[in-house]
């Protein structure tokens, strides 16, 4: 199956490219969960490849797909492929967040630059030589964990009860979360763990109930963090229930029903972008992606997508830069492009502005988020 969609994809980007002008002199490739447990991520990800630049500047860009059906493994032989048969400058991607932990080593052995569209900050902090091959193009947990306390806080949550995966991504969250609510005065009476292939959280939703938490976080990320939310309310708890941008994307809301009205996240405007004043900077970068995804596809995208893309508009900027110094398909230009992805400044994405540095490889502040809730079936603004 996974050579079989990497046939397809090249196909269709080598028509593109040839379409442009010429084959392609820059070689991208993207890695994307778009089966297994991580597919409500990996699939609006690889849909938003068409939407990626297929020329800039001078240049042409191919881009190769591989889908590594949620599991780790099959991220490290996907990667090791587009680079050893497809000499690839760059690769966006896994889409799940252990998936990308477990090819940093391989990426930065290789010289060649990682944009990862997942949730979990540990893929670039802290940093060490080998993170610094990677940029992440979604929000850190801090950013987003920053507003979901001082909601709590403002709205007298005294303790807080957490469930989330137990990967990476929940792993952090329970490091980050746990540390800026005792912060604000907030104890965590409860810490539970589920794996993202669980079909059960009962017993986990059972012990979270019986601490009597004010409230719930639920840290995990696309269809998974659903199973938790849904448990707690047949269960018959009460209190409010967070959840983080992992759980940001439509089917949540389908899957979820109204089990999950009240739901309180901190997450990307382009969930309530039509709520957002056009003085906000990524509100016309969002709607022109939704639009362009929309034709595409006939839906509209889950913000995992707008990762991919925002990884297309940081490519955008830095290739023309790194060609200056090195030629596509070189060490030289790959180390160059590197460096010029370190040094981007108020770059206007999908969902916030980024600022790169040598010491921040994800660059987004408060820019990037935006309190939301879940009222009647939809997502609401929290003003």
């Amino acid at each position: 199956m996974m050579l079989k969609r990497f046939t397809t994809v090249v196909a269709a980007a080598s028509l593109a490219s040839f379409a442009a002008g010429a084959w392609a002199q820059v070689k991208v490739g993207v890695i994307a969960s778009s089966t297994g447990p991580t597919a409500l991520v990996g699939i609006p990800q690889k849909n938003s490849v068409p939407l990626l630049p297929a020329k800039i500047g001078d240049y042409t860009v191919e881009y190769v797909v591989l889908d590594d059906a949620s599991d780790p493994t099959a991220s490290v032989t996907a990667l090791k492929k587009l680079i050893s048969e497809q000499n690839v400058d760059a690769v966006i991607g896994p889409s799940g967040s252990p998936n990308a932990m477990g090819i940093i080593q391989f990426a930065a052995e290789a010289g060649v630059p990682m944009l990862a569209p997942v949730g979990t900050a540990a893929v670039v902090l802290p940093m060490t030589e080998q993170k610094k091959w990677v940029f992440k193009t979604t929000q850190n947990d801090d950013i987003i964990a920053t507003a979901l306390v001082e909601h709590m806080a403002k709205n007298g949550v005294k303790t807080v009860g957490m469930i989330g995966t137990a990967d990476p991504y929940g792993e952090n969250w329970f490091k980050v979360f746990s540390g800026l609510a005792t912060e604000s005065g907030i104890k965590v009476v409860a810490t539970e763990k589920f794996l993202r292939s669980d079909n059960s959280v009962t017993g986990q939703a059972l012990k979270i109930i019986g601490a009597k938490p004010d409230a719930v976080l639920v840290a995990a990320p696309g269809g998974p963090s659903v199973l938790p939310q849904i448990t707690l309310h047949d269960l018959g708890y009460k209190g409010k229930v967070y959840q983080t941008h992992g759980a940001a994307l439509p089917d949540f809301l389908k899957l979820g029903g109204k089990k999950v009205e009240g739901t309180i996240l901190a997450a990307s405007l382009m969930l309530v972008l039509d709520e957002m004043p056009d003085s906000v900077p990524s509100k016309a970068v969002a709607a022109e992606y939704i639009a362009a995804y929309e034709k595409l596809h006939g839906s509209k995208p889950a913000t995992f997508g707008a990762n991919v893309y925002d990884a297309g508009l940081l490519l955008k900027q830095a290739i023309p830069l790194a060609a200056q110094k090195g030629k596509p398909g070189s060490k030289a230009f790959r180390a160059a492009l590197r460096d010029a992805l370190e040094q981007t400044r108020e770059l206007v994405g999908t969902q916030g502005v980024y600022n790169m540095s040598a010491a921040d490889h994800s660059g987004f502040d408060e820019r990037g988020r935006v309190m939301i809730t879940v009222k009647d079936g939809n997502w609401r603004l929290i003003r």
